[in-house]
């Protein structure tokens, strides 16, 4: 089976050439990549197989290897641009067993090919476990690994325009989500039957355009439920009085357009409606300055300086990078939209812009998804803005 590869054999190339002059830089001979998001942006592998050990294994030269559980192996030759000869397995009957470890046969194959030193390793990462640490770590010794967290992270902070034109596509099932959302939401509907409601319109997607499973659950506390910034959802009634926030994303070929809307039932009380401008400003000035040279902290000034001028405080970060992921996060891990990070933007890097408030009694966000452009941030998504009110 010929493997349906997401993007050209040249900006894979491109890709591996970027992470191999990054691991130069930072001493990494053979980089052992766990993280999903990163294995998929390296060779295009996609499964949902990241709950066992898997890497992709590039070397200095050469093609890197793909290896995984041997169930997984048909996965990776229908969705990578690997050689069969270079897709390596570990023994199914390892699969959560007592007393071997999958990692035992990813140190033998290193052996075997030579790559005992200068062992580039995810430290940091959700997929790499402290046990597989200590196999690679009794197998070539502590100085013989490196650690590599963030490093193929950062090379995927500037989107091509292939990346960017699938984040547009998932911008348009996260405005449909959105316009479900919209129609949906009434007094009296339980939080699971609309959350529903929004996911099956992720998913089912739009004419020609299919949707896939995000890297979140969608985040819609109501009420005082939304002073804790990510809670899923229940089953109790929406209710007059409350406002609730909506965190979705349309997905599509692992690549997301994160998008937050809050919505009302009644008559939206003062200091709802002053967080409201607080937030709508911060958005406006912030994708007036994402521009390339600014840096991030620069940038997310513009919310907290509009929140300030309304009288609140913001005491987190207000945005991230977004882009191709698997759960459990669809962020990137690299630079954060907060004081003291000076990393400074580029063209194409893509942003999702956060500026929630959260109180003891109540939480609100609107947040945008946005490519840097010359002119500023470019949402890559069309949704209405403002606070959606309804009569309760």
């Amino acid at each position: 089976m010929t493997p349906a590869l997401v993007f050209s054999a040249e900006e894979y190339a491109a890709r591996l050439a970027k992470t191999r002059s990054a691991m130069a830089q930072r001493g990494v001979g053979t980089l052992l990549v766990a993280d999903p998001s990163n294995m998929a942006w390296l060779t295009g592998y996609d499964g949902w197989s990241f709950y066992v050990p898997q890497v992709v294994i590039v070397p200095r030269d050469g093609a890197p290897l793909w290896w995984g559980r041997t169930q997984d192996k048909p996965g990776a030759a229908q969705t990578t641009w690997l050689d069969p000869t270079d897709l390596h397995d570990w023994p199914e009957e390892h699969v959560q067993h007592p007393d071997h470890h999958p990692v035992e046969s990813l140190a033998s194959l290193l052996r075997m090919r030579g790559w005992t030193t200068h062992l580039g390793v995810e430290m940091d990462n959700y997929y790499y476990s402290a046990a597989s640490h200590r196999i690679l770590e009794t197998a070539f010794g502590r100085d013989a690994l490196v650690d590599a967290t963030g490093l193929v992270n950062w090379q995927r902070a500037v989107k091509s325009e292939a990346e960017i034109a699938l984040m547009r596509k998932a911008g348009q099932l996260t405005a449909h989500m959105h316009a479900v959302l919209r129609d949906g939401f009434r007094a009296g509907i339980p939080k699971n039957v609309l959350v529903a409601e929004v996911q099956a319109a992720g998913i089912a997607g739009l004419p020609g355009l299919a949707g896939d499973y995000p890297a979140i659950a969608p985040i819609a506390p109501s009420g005082a439920e939304a002073s804790a910034s990510h809670i899923t959802w229940n089953d109790r009634p929406l209710t007059p009085g409350e406002a609730t926030y909506f965190e979705i994303s349309g997905c599509h070929r692992r690549y997301h357009c994160p998008a937050s809307r809050s919505l009302f039932l009644g008559d939206p009380p003062a200091d709802i409606r002053r967080a409201e401008t607080a937030i709508l400003t911060a958005i406006e000035d912030t994708l007036a300055a994402a521009r390339p040279g600014a840096t991030c902290e620069e940038i997310a000034a513009c919310v907290y300086d509009s929140f300030a001028r309304a009288g609140y405080v913001k005491g987190n970060r207000t945005g991230y990078p977004v882009g191709l992921s698997y759960p459990p996060d669809w962020g990137e891990r690299t630079m954060s939209l907060r004081p003291g990070d000076s990393t400074v933007l580029q063209d194409n890097m893509t942003f999702h812009l956060m500026p929630g408030l959260w109180t003891p009694d109540w939480g609100l966000a609107i947040t945008e998804t946005f490519v840097v452009t010359p002119t500023g941030g470019q949402p890559l998504a069309d949704i209405p803005r403002e606070l959606v009110v309804k009569p309760a």
